[in-house]
């Protein structure tokens, strides 16, 4: 998730931490409390494990989407994208061609970024590849940190790891592209590798994965 989209919101109604107190008596960030469909995508999904190939596929998939945009607009185009994308099926994207590259490039539902567009169809070809080596999932979560961070406000929250750089390298070695160490740590948060959320927020520690402090 960007930097811009963490610090989206009505400053005035931010706590010196930078959560905002909901109606419903919850503490979320900025960014979640700037409209219902982040509120719910917070809540509901940020952050929560995702260990099987094509779930780990889309989200790698729609962060490389957003890099230069706020996660708003790419999630609210998630379900273009998934009919776009064939559901984000790897199989079926490694087999795009170039007539599905100029079908892609004329749907107003997406990001109509070429180079965006070829990097995901590259990708599933390097996610079918990766099944050799145990596959994706198993590949991501393999960079896992022994400990993860525990801030208290937004400033405190990185933007990359040590092991998003190493993923990010090893990544690309296996032809992934759109891969950078900030774009994979986005990922490691969005699938509960590692618990960024604020101590206080009443969703730190709720993947299961990281105990709340």
């Amino acid at each position: 998730m960007s930097d811009e989209t963490r610090a989206a919101g009505p400053a005035t109604d931010a706590r010196d931490d930078g959560l905002v107190l909901g109606e419903d008596g919850f503490a979320r960030p900025l960014w979640a409390s700037k409209d219902l469909m982040l509120r719910e995508y917070y809540d509901g999904e940020w952050g929560l494990p995702v260990r099987d190939e094509r779930g780990l596929f889309e989200r790698l998939s729609l962060e490389a989407f957003q890099s230069g945009l706020s996660w708003a607009i790419i999630l609210r185009k998630r379900p273009a994208f998934r009919l776009a994308f064939a559901d984000f099926d790897p199989d079926t994207v490694a087999a795009f061609d170039d007539r599905d590259v100029e079908r892609l490039l004329s749907d107003a539902g997406i990001v109509r970024n070429r180079a965006k567009i070829l990097a995901t169809i590259g990708n599933a070809r390097a996610t079918v590849a990766l099944r050799d080596e145990g596959g994706l999932a198993e590949f991501i979560w393999s960079f896992q940190p022994a400990e993860t961070p525990q801030p208290r406000t937004l400033d405190e929250i990185p933007s990359r790891s040590a092991e998003s750089v190493a993923a990010a390298k090893a990544l690309r070695s296996r032809g992934f592209s759109f891969v950078g160490p900030t774009t994979v740590f986005a990922l490691m948060e969005a699938v509960g590798i590692v618990d960024t959320h604020l101590l206080d927020s009443h969703r730190r520690g709720t993947s299961g994965v990281w105990s709340a402090r």
